[in-house]
Parts: C-alpha cells; structure tokens; sequence
C-alpha cells in the first residue's frame, strides 16, 4: 500500500510524504526538476549522437520510465531495446547480478547507449559491460539518472548523468521499494529512522 501526504508547498502530483510497507519517504527531486533535467541530458545526447541512430538500452524494471522520457526528448532517429537484470532484494544489493531477459538484437558496431536508473554500489553496469563489449559495438555510453558517488564499489565511466544524490534508499519515477512507489512522478529518499 502506498499512502501519500500533501504539504502547502508540494502539489497533488508531488506529494511531500509518501508511505510504502510501512516506511516513510520525503520528496527529494520533484517532477518537474526531473523533466527538466531529462530534456538536457536528451539535448546533450541529441548534439553527440544525431547521425548515429543509437541504440538505448533500458534496465528493466527501474528505468522504464526514464528511457521512454529521454527518448522521447531526443530530437533523432534511434531505437529502443530493453535488458531484465537483477541484483536487488529489498533495500540492498544481492551482489550478485541475474540476466532476467536478455537482448533481442545484435549490437555489432552499433553505438549503444545504456539507459539506468539508478548507479549506487556500481555491481549491475560491472557485471554487463564485459558481456556488451564482447559483443563488439562501435560504443557503449552510460546515461544514468541518479548516481551515488558514496556507494560505487566498481569504477565506471558514466558518461551522462542526471543527479548524484546521497547514499541513502530512493523510490519513484521508476524505482521501487518491493515494486512500491514506481509510479510516482518524482523521486522520494527514505526518512531518517530514529
């Protein structure tokens, strides 16, 4: 169940409290901060990549919503495939990474750009990159929306980024805490638990 709180300064889209499994989140980057940023990075990636028709790949389930955002921000011809990866049990990283559903398409010299929600220990991305690489693309680009500089265990090359945030558990616009809070407009961090 996912209760949400409305202050005097939020709206009905960004409510300032929500609850998920008995947990309380406060409203850390709303909505329109998050577009706002989204159609920058598509700017940028636009100017770097317009006759290059890029492949984004998306990982599922976090990034749904910001890939089709970032796509649809782009001002190019590309295309869109999807990968399932799995490393996370509740609020914490497993360490180890599961290919759910893998690619649909060769990426032989195409310029891939990899779509993710959310960078914290750096496990995911150092676990598929060399399957990618083997792959032989012409590129591979990170575009991560939310970044964690504390928590990466594994260095990384993120060549776009929308916010780094502090390490602590964030849900919304995509991300979850046990599949709660995906739909929510903007990104929500876990209240302090006295």
């Amino acid at each position: 169940m996912l209760d949400q709180t409305d202050s005097p300064s939020t709206s009905k889209k960004d409510p300032g409290t929500v609850n998920a499994h008995g947990l309380s989140f406060n409203l850390m980057i709303s909505s329109g901060e998050l577009q706002t940023r989204i159609k920058a990075l598509a700017e940028e990636l636009t100017n770097d990549f317009k006759e290059k028709n890029p492949l984004f790949i998306g990982i599922l389930n976090g990034a749904f919503i910001f890939c089709a955002d970032l796509t649809r921000s782009c001002d190019m011809i590309c295309e869109v495939a999807f990968m399932k990866l799995s490393s996370y049990k509740g609020m914490a990283s497993t360490g180890d990474v599961a290919t759910v559903l893998g690619l649909d398409r060769p990426i032989k010299d195409r310029n891939v750009i990899i779509v993710e929600d959310i960078i914290d220990t750096g496990v995911t991305l150092h676990k598929l990159l060399p399957d990618l690489q083997a792959m032989e693309p012409a590129s591979i680009t990170i575009c991560a929306l939310l970044v964690k500089p504390e928590a990466v265990q594994h260095p990384l090359e993120i060549h776009y980024a929308g916010f780094e945030i502090e390490n602590k558990f964030v849900i919304g616009y995509g991300l979850d805490y046990n599949e709660h809070g995906r739909s929510l407009a903007g990104i929500y961090q876990l209240a302090s638990q006295e």
